[in-house]
């Protein structure tokens, strides 16, 4: 079995770059119980932030108020416009209006599979590597605040845990992966068990 004390040695900036060039991210989209009619495109950025001592992955904790997804770990993004070329542009895009992370700074990797929620979002999950520093500036409307987690943490089998809701009488399982204070689950921790799935397969 792998360690976390392994994944921190072998999650370096080369062996990153090399899981996407030499490998092939599987078309198959992944999905939520309970989809029901059409879905509205969206995407999001997965910043793996290259800190020296080891990679971490930049998250944000949605505000209060927000309609879709309150108060919820999320990665910067959210749904393709007309004027996007890509899903890689509409989650640069939107990074870029949520915390103030602007493009230039993204080493862009490659597409982990879609992942259609259950609230109606065919999501592109885009992976990029940030150099610090990052000199965000948040969204204050949208962003409670932006945290990293330690990409070990994340790819250590150990740490998804499944869990079930029922919701209208139907149960429902999720992935969760609490870290500290936050709570990351829901679609946010599904991107983050493909990239898993992609990086260890």
């Amino acid at each position: 079995m792998t360690t976390a004390q392994d994944l921190s040695k072998i999650a370096s900036v080369e062996w990153l770059r090399a899981c996407f060039v030499d490998g092939v991210v599987s078309d198959a989209a992944v999905e939520e119980a309970g989809l029901a009619g059409p879905l509205t495109p969206a995407a999001v950025l997965v910043p793996i932030v290259l800190r020296e001592k080891e990679p971490t992955v930049l998250l944000t904790r949605r505000t209060d108020h927000l309609h879709h997804h309150p108060g919820q770990v999320s990665f910067p993004g959210g749904r393709v416009e007309a004027h996007d070329v890509s899903p890689m542009d509409t989650a640069l895009r939107e990074t870029e209006e949520e915390i103030g992370l602007v493009r230039e700074k993204v080493e862009l990797l490659g597409c982990l599979p879609q992942y259609r929620t259950g609230t109606g979002f065919d999501v592109t999950p885009v992976v990029g590597l940030v150099s610090p520093p990052l000199d965000l500036a948040l969204d204050a409307f949208e962003v409670a605040e932006a945290f990293e987690v330690p990409l070990s943490f994340l790819l250590d089998h150990a740490n998804h845990r499944l869990q079930s809701v029922e919701v209208r009488g139907v149960s429902r399982e999720y992935y969760a992966m609490p870290y500290g204070d936050y709570f990351i689950w829901g679609a946010t921790a599904g991107m983050l068990v493909s990239l898993h799935r992609f990086l260890l397969r």
